[in-house]
């Protein structure tokens, strides 16, 4: 399918020493789904627009739409430069790359709209690649969508890894009560035990750490999750994964000064980390560290891309088509992703 970009136009960077905030490229994600609602709802957020300076990177008549959908009166402008943008708390500044039909249905799944939020996340990466914006914040893209407009990826992640020619990232989860980083993600069950090894586990442990100093905690806590039952109970569980694949990988990270500990039964390592002894979870595979996140707090939980040249954050749930189009939408997560785009990119 055809690849649009739009040229990255020569404008003012960042300047620390400056009164100013950070740019976030916003992606508006699958234009038939909730994306573009919470989009809207969070970019005109007063505590968003006191943080940073969001454009949005998308489709000017859907944006146009789901301010209709969710009741906002609003201008849309269209901008080539950051610098063109306007941030008076009605105006939703946004690079249109207009490639969605003004009649796409909401909570269909369509690959025009997967090729399109493809391209949105392209343009973002160029903006935030080329130093124009600071962070990129991402809306919901649908993976069978995405695969049908002809782009094979399991994610974002993987999605954005490849645009900056990064070769290894790591996903983290963060929520109000608790933040989990994952040694591997979108991959069958099988196929994570088998990739997890101790240079990978180091990896994603002093990644991790890195990511928190960064957010503000210097001396972060971390507790690494085993892969068996019990962690194994010495050999009782499992084929020994926790002494050959984990415990010389934490090892290893303790002797780089990270404070980790583990392998850690993951259920007792969970309870611990929600009360608050450990600052983040090392997770082995996506459910592991999904489903608590997901009961703690999903309506404000944010996914970081950490290891990424850019900063980007994006909302922890879906698309949801099933209420897309219907003002049912939360926006908290897009705003609390905002609000962590601008946190990390102002630090």
């Amino acid at each position: 399918m055809s690849s649009p970009s739009i040229a990255v136009a020569t404008g003012r960077l960042h300047d620390d020493s400056a009164v100013s905030t950070p740019y976030v490229a916003v992606t508006m994600g699958d234009g038939a789904g909730i994306g573009p609602e919470v989009t809207v709802a969070a970019v005109l957020d007063e505590s968003i627009l006191a943080e940073c300076r969001p454009v949005v990177v998308g489709d000017a008549s859907r944006l146009r739409a789901a301010a209709e959908t969710i009741g906002r009166t609003i201008e849309v402008r269209r901008i080539d430069a950051v610098e063109d943008a306007v941030f008076d708390g009605r105006t939703v500044n946004v690079f249109d790359l207009g490639l969605l039909p003004e009649d796409l249905p909401w909570g269909e799944l369509s690959p025009v709209a997967g090729d399109a939020a493809y391209q949105y996340i392209k343009v973002a990466s160029e903006l935030a690649m080329a130093g124009k914006v600071q962070a990129i914040c991402t809306a919901p893209l649908n993976k069978e969508a995405l695969h049908a407009g002809g782009h094979v990826y399991p994610g974002h992640t993987e999605l954005l890894a490849a645009l900056t020619e990064t070769e290894e990232v790591s996903m983290m989860l963060s929520t109000p009560k608790l933040r989990v980083i994952h040694v591997t993600t979108h991959i069958g069950l099988i196929d994570a035990v088998t990739k997890i090894e101790p240079g990978l586990v180091q990896r994603t442990i002093e990644r991790g750490h890195e990511a928190l100093v960064r957010a503000g905690i210097p001396q972060p806590r971390i507790g690494v999750a085993a892969i068996n039952p019990h962690a194994g109970e010495n050999g009782l569980f499992g084929y020994d994964e926790e002494a050959q694949k984990i415990a010389p990988g934490v090892e290893a990270a303790r002797a780089n000064g990270v404070d980790a500990v583990g392998p850690l039964p993951a259920d007792t390592l969970f309870f611990l980390a929600g009360r608050g002894d450990y600052d983040l979870v090392v997770a082995m595979y996506h459910d592991q560290g999904h489903g608590p996140v997901k009961v703690l707090g999903i309506e404000a939980g944010v996914n970081i891309t950490v290891g990424l040249p850019v900063i980007r954050t994006s909302v922890d749930h879906g698309t949801a088509f099933d209420i897309a189009g219907k003002n049912i939408a939360d926006s908290r997560s897009m705003v609390e992703a905002l609000h962590q785009a601008a946190e990390m990119a102002t630090r």
